[in-house]
């Protein structure tokens, strides 16, 4: 075949012409990376907003427990029946409402944003590939995590309602609770999982063999490096906790006794599970995912906000090399963490004392990344652009929630904060105004490039303030409130015990800066898909004169992504070097001859 394509005429072999892919084939079973990139950005948005209201209901109920919940109350009731009656949450709602919104917040919504969203389209872009390694296991890894969302949605319209166990979903309740919403929440969780496995092998093959000639390690972007350590821990942590769930799905279902101990009693009498099992083996698999989670999450932030931190101060990133062994090193250390969830189980002292040294020892990168983040902008000609805003804020709120996670670390003090609502502020900030608050910047910062268009700068600095004042609202005073011993997973807040009335008043606080956050990103919503259709088309492939190869595309990028053979001649932050003709210095720019 072709020999005989190259003894055709010049031209010949192509004078027939293809056929155009169908709507479906070009933009729902797309093995394009950068469409399966926007699809899982759209559908991870739109399960963050989701999540963001189950929420708000969950903070009117704690806030004002046993008060018919204003404008939504009557259609819980007509959608979900007696567990929303005279549309007031009951207990079991609000178990199941705080059970989905952190499966929904971490599983459908942050991870999928920030890997499977800013990786996918990224990272071939990055490197100089035309599309990752395994296209169609890519529109797979898709496929699978939409079905899995799915399966989540579905299970609050079964009888009995979503899953009520939390997130962790710790057997034996997990087990006890005579609905199928585990069950759902168990299948969801497998396609998840499946999805993420099958993801990270593809971004971490592309990276090993994808690169442009003269892309070497030490040339990669430090975005690629997040993504590329974040999708190791896919691959080496999801596992335990896939065979965990096909393992208490199997308890559920079929019987076994994985983790139903014997003699186990359910509303008074004896259980009849076989018995034998763990529910510890259960914490033990869920933490050991669990943890290094956090670093997927952290890690693709802690690129984007590299990425524009160094194209809006004109400056290379402070400490290139020390970031990537950073990176790499806490990689590492978030294996062999996980126990500090668990101090309250029992274990010895030797133990214990381990599992501190350890989490002491993960926060030594952390901080020297935050480090580097921040000596990067000394001395730099900041431009204070919306992107710039959002990473600005995340280094001081990421701060915050690692500062604040120290005293969790250590089991004399874990023991009095464990199961408050300090896990709930610590937590929150390094997710919510540091994560989300990256992944907020990415998406000003790459859009020009994805769409061809401009998003409106006025509201987006309105989004920002609007946004990092209210998160502060909302989770600061969760400190005070974890610190004077209120308890989190309280349906009322923890309103029947002995808390004092003040600290309890909090609630109210928190309930309204919620909603005026929630306020706040209605600009955001509008800007978006304002921009999308009718926003100012860019100008160049380079609105933001970066270094990097994604600015060396067509904007958009067409299939094959470059229109040109790609060849890196330089590391990625080559801003402001003396003698250059300008401030930046393209990746492919070929050297000045001497």
């Amino acid at each position: 075949m072709q020999t005989a394509i190259q003894s055709m005429p010049h031209g010949a072999a192509h004078a027939e012409p293809h056929a155009e892919p169908g709507f479906l084939r070009q933009y729902v079973f797309s093995t394009d990376h950068k469409v399966v990139g926007i699809q899982y950005g759209l559908t991870a948005l739109i399960f963050l907003l989701f999540g963001f209201f189950l929420m708000l209901t969950m903070r009117w109920q704690i806030a004002h427990p046993g008060q018919p919940v204003p404008v939504v109350g009557p259609l819980l009731e007509a959608v979900l029946g007696q567990v929303a009656k005279g549309g007031m949450m009951s207990p079991d709602l609000y178990n199941s409402f705080g059970a989905m919104h952190g499966t929904i917040m971490v599983f459908l919504a942050i991870v999928p944003l920030a890997v499977g969203a800013f990786g996918n389209y990224l990272v071939p872009l990055q490197i100089g590939a035309i599309d990752m390694a395994f296209p169609r296991l890519n529109m797979t890894s898709y496929q699978f995590y939409f079905l899995g969302g799915i399966i989540m949605f579905a299970s609050f319209f079964i009888p009995g309602g979503a899953a009520q166990a939390g997130w962790t979903s710790y057997p034996p309740l997990a087990n006890a609770i005579p609905t199928d919403g585990q069950t759902f929440w168990l299948l969801g969780m497998v396609f998840l999982i499946t999805s993420s496995l099958l993801g990270s092998v593809n971004i971490i093959a592309t990276i090993i063999q994808l690169r442009a000639p003269g892309m070497t390690w030490m040339r990669l972007p430090f975005f690629v490096w997040a993504q590329f350590v974040a999708s190791f821990l896919l691959l080496l942590a999801f596992p335990p906790l896939e065979a965990a769930g096909v393992m208490q799905l199997m308890d559920k279902v079929a019987g076994t006794s994985f983790f139903l101990p014997t003699g186990l009693a359910v509303g008074g009498a004896v259980g009849q599970a076989s018995g034998g099992g763990s529910p510890l083996l259960w914490q033990h698999l869920f933490w050991f995912l669990a943890h290094p989670e956090v670093y997927v999450l952290i890690l693709p932030a802690l690129g984007i906000i590299a990425e524009i931190i160094a194209n809006n101060t004109r400056k290379p990133l402070w400490g290139y090399k020390t970031l990537v062994y950073a990176a790499l090193a806490l990689g590492f250390i978030s294996f062999i963490v996980w126990a500090h969830h668990m101090y309250l189980t029992g274990m010895g002292t030797t133990i214990a004392t381990f599992f501190q040294t350890t989490t002491m020892l993960i926060s030594v990168p952390s901080v020297i990344i935050l480090t580097c983040l921040l000596i990067s902008l000394w001395g730099g000609s900041i431009r204070f652009n919306t992107p710039m805003l959002f990473a600005s804020a995340f280094l001081p709120m990421f701060g915050i929630g690692g500062l604040t996670g120290l005293p969790l670390g250590f089991s004399y003090s874990d023991i009095h904060l464990h199961d408050t609502y300090y896990v709930i502020g610590h937590f929150h900030y390094v997710v919510a105004p540091g994560t989300i608050f990256a992944l907020f910047a990415g998406i000003y910062f790459w859009f020009p490039k994805v769409t061809g268009r401009v998003m409106n700068e006025f509201w987006g600095r309105v989004h920002f303030w609007g946004s990092l004042i209210f998160m502060n609202v909302v989770f600061m005073p969760m400190f005070v409130q974890g610190l004077s011993g209120m308890l989190r997973r309280m349906s009322d807040g923890g309103a029947t015990y002995a808390l004092r009335p003040d600290v309890h008043e909090l609630n109210r606080v928190i309930l309204w800066g919620a909603v005026c956050l929630a306020l706040a990103q209605i600009p955001f919503i509008i800007n978006f898909f304002y921009s999308i259709a009718r926003g100012p088309r860019v100008t160049s492939d380079n609105p933001w004169n970066a270094t990097t190869l994604e600015w060396q595309t067509p904007t958009p990028p067409g299939h094959g992504n470059f229109d040109k053979p790609i060849q890196v001649y330089r590391g990625p932050y080559e801003y402001s070097v003396p003698g250059a003709s300008k401030d930046f210095t393209p990746q492919n720019e070929l050297p000045a001859k001497a």
